[in-house]
């Protein structure tokens, strides 16, 4: 996999000093580039406990995101996955510790706990007052004998980090640190493993597959799950953290693991919502990429009970931008809809041949959907197919409350439905089509001539005609042939669609922006839905 990046060895000095240059200043950097890597508050005056923390790369933003008011005074920052030395670690607590001491946060890791410790007793032969504490809040494997430290560090880091802001001595922050270690509780799901630039990707998940508790190096996790639905992967998680839960009210991290996109991150948070610890969650910190691992496809939960001096904690100010505001949860607020868009919809009736003939045409676009798919990524985005299906399949629902025996009104009650129910341009154009159609009808016009008035007004709003590579390639000739019978419609369709391969240079639609090489030999997956639709309806 290609990475934005120099040389691998510079990797991180590179993305340190491009993170300093957006930190207002705030930040900087201790001299020793490339073995001292430690990212530093510049408004610091020692007369308070400084925090330090830090551990591999790979897993920003933390730690050095994290390095502000509020948060940490300073982030030690080792290679992708690696723990930083002894003498980086020691010049991290070296350049921001006074009288009033310092408190190493670590995550359980046996390089981490090995460099930071030994820092730490160095220190301490300076006279300086150091204490630590070690973060192993990874529930995924039970039987291991010293949990791994995850996502849960990050509560450690803002609860200690509001006390230390607000002046609390050594032993106060460290007994709050250690209070939270003690009772947090976080485990991960991904789809996928993260990939570390300029190594060669490892691949043990299966496609369909999840796998639950994996590391946030990569490390395997438990167990391989089948990824069916967003809800069953929440749903195993949560029962994972079930056990774990507290008294009192909680408050979860959602941490998107790297790869994960902000809509899959916003399902996963509303189905944690709804799962069965949902109720027990009163403030959510997230979704968002907190503790990542690159640009694994997962996503990890944090759990912690808090009483309301904690609860404060979390909700004090910070000045890091990476760090997103801990939220209270409410429940979803749902408005009526405008006037405008609830008309008066008119009376069903009965009429069980144009029933049929609708259901049948539903049909025919819902097994198409794949095919259509395909060929629309070929010179789209590729969900010509899912959205016409989908409008399919919402038709069909809609059938017991459509005027099926008054075409005008019928035409006017399709393109009121798709309007609501189809997305895309595609969606609003067929609306139009059918509720033109319908004010057609209702002058008088016979079927053949209100469609053909549907087509000239998405021809006049949507700006496509004939040659342009749309679905009016199709759709216009089989209008034109359809007094002649449906079989001579769906030839005229055919020739229409297949024209459109030839069509390099589209002038309307998606296709426009793509380039001649991408269309060429490809039917427009809109024409081509139309011509298949008459095909099937005259075979």
């Amino acid at each position: 996999m290609a990475h934005f990046m120099n040389a691998r060895e510079a990797l991180v000095t590179e993305a340190i000093d491009g993170g300093l240059r957006a930190g207002a200043g705030r930040l900087a950097r201790l001299d020793g580039y490339p073995h001292i890597r430690v990212v530093v508050r510049t408004d610091w005056d020692k007369s308070r406990v400084a925090l330090v923390s830090g551990g591999g790369s790979g897993h920003e933003p933390a730690h050095a995101g994290f390095v502000g008011r509020g948060l940490l005074t300073a982030a030690v920052c080792g290679d992708v996955f690696a723990s930083p030395s002894v003498d980086a670690v020691l010049a991290g607590i070296l350049a921001v510790t006074g009288k009033a001491g310092c408190l190493l946060i670590v995550k359980n890791y046996t390089g981490d706990r090995l460099n930071f410790g030994l820092a730490a007793e160095r220190a301490r032969s300076f006279g300086l007052k150091v204490s630590m504490v070690i973060v192993d809040d990874d529930i995924a494997l039970p039987d291991l004998p010293q949990a791994r430290g995850v996502a849960g560090t990050l509560f450690v880091h803002k609860i200690a980090g509001a006390l230390a802001e607000e002046g609390a001595d050594l032993e106060t922050v460290t007994a709050a640190a250690q209070g939270v270690v003690s009772r947090v509780a976080s485990i991960g799901m991904s789809a996928d493993t993260g990939t570390v630039p300029g190594s060669p990707k490892e691949n043990r998940i299966a496609p369909g597959m999840a796998e639950l508790g994996l590391g946030i190096h990569g490390e395997a996790g438990v167990e391989q799950v089948a990824l069916s639905s967003a809800r069953d992967a929440v749903a195993v998680v949560a029962q994972r953290l079930a056990p774990y839960l507290g008294s009192g009210d909680h408050v979860a991290l959602v941490n998107n693991l790297g790869g994960a996109t902000p809509l899959e991150m916003a399902v996963v948070t509303e189905e944690l919502m709804k799962s069965e610890i949902g109720p027990r969650i009163r403030w959510m910190v997230g979704p968002a990429p907190l503790m990542t691992s690159l640009d694994m496809q997962g996503f990890s939960v944090s759990l912690l009970p808090v009483g309301p001096d904690e609860a404060a904690a979390l909700m004090a100010p910070v000045a890091c931008p990476a760090w997103p505001p801990c939220v209270e949860m409410a429940p979803v607020t749902v408005l009526a809809l405008p006037d405008g868009l609830t008309p008066i919809a008119p009376l069903p009736s009965e009429h069980p041949e144009t029933a049929e003939f609708i259901a049948r045409c539903c049909d025919i676009l819902i097994d198409a959907e794949t095919d259509l798919n395909a060929l629309d990524a070929k010179s789209g985005d590729g969900d010509t197919g899912a959205t016409l299906a989908g409008a399919a399949r919402a038709l069909k629902t809609a059938m017991p409350r459509l005027p099926l025996a008054d075409l005008t009104q019928l035409h006017r009650a399709i393109g009121l439905e798709l309007s609501q129910t189809m997305g895309g341009s595609s969606g609003v154009l067929l609306a139009i089509f059918f509720s033109a159609a319908g004010d057609a009808a209702a002058s008088g016009m016979g079927t053949v001539d209100a469609l053909k008035a549907g087509l000239a007004r998405i021809r006049q709003v949507g700006g496509a005609a004939r040659g342009d590579r749309t679905m009016i390639d199709a759709l216009e000739p089989a209008l034109e042939a359809l007094p002649e019978g449906l079989a001579a419609a769906a030839r005229a369709a055919r020739e229409g669609a297949d024209a459109t391969a030839a069509i390099t240079r589209a002038k309307a639609g998606r296709a426009s922006y793509v380039s001649a090489d991408k269309l060429a030999g490809h039917n427009d997956p809109g024409a081509e839905a139309v011509a298949r639709l008459f095909e099937r309806l005259s075979a």
